[in-house]
């Protein structure tokens, strides 16, 4: 069996230094307040979305009523109304789990690494998707499945 070489990272010193690949350069105090800050405002908005989906949910809840005097195609309205408002309050609070997941991997030092191989997941990833708990190669495995 052959031994798979895989890119050696910069590990975090302190929990204000982030692991990195080798061929980038350390996180500057600058992007890591960004990035934080952009955490912590993903969360509150999507607290505050969740909130709303939820209310307008009980809202839609409590107008279906028993359904009396509907036709098919008002019924029909109703309970795709009430699927949508449910699906948009569970990608809500999946985005919101991920994000504290994130602010909290952020806080305990192992953000930027890769939760399948070990590996740094890589700044231009994070600061594209900043949920991302896995590097490209294990990302791309992930989706083959």
């Amino acid at each position: 069996m052959v031994a798979r070489k895989t890119p050696t990272a910069k590990k975090a010193t302190s929990s204000r230094t982030l692991a990195v690949r080798e061929d980038e350069s350390p996180w500057t105090a600058k992007e890591l307040r960004d990035l934080r800050g952009e955490l912590e405002k993903e969360i509150a908005q999507l607290r505050s979305e969740l909130l709303d989906a939820e209310s307008d949910l009980v809202d839609l809840m409590r107008d279906s009523g028993d359904g009396a005097g509907d036709d098919q195609a008002d019924a029909g309205a109703k309970t795709y109304e009430r699927e949508q408002e449910i699906s948009l309050a569970n990608n809500a609070r999946l985005m919101l789990e991920q994000s504290e997941h994130a602010l909290e991997r952020f806080d305990d030092g192992t953000y930027g690494i890769c939760e399948s191989c070990g590996d740094p997941i890589g700044k231009l990833r994070l600061q594209a998707a900043p949920r991302a708990t896995l590097c490209m190669p294990c990302k791309k495995k992930q989706e083959r499945r």
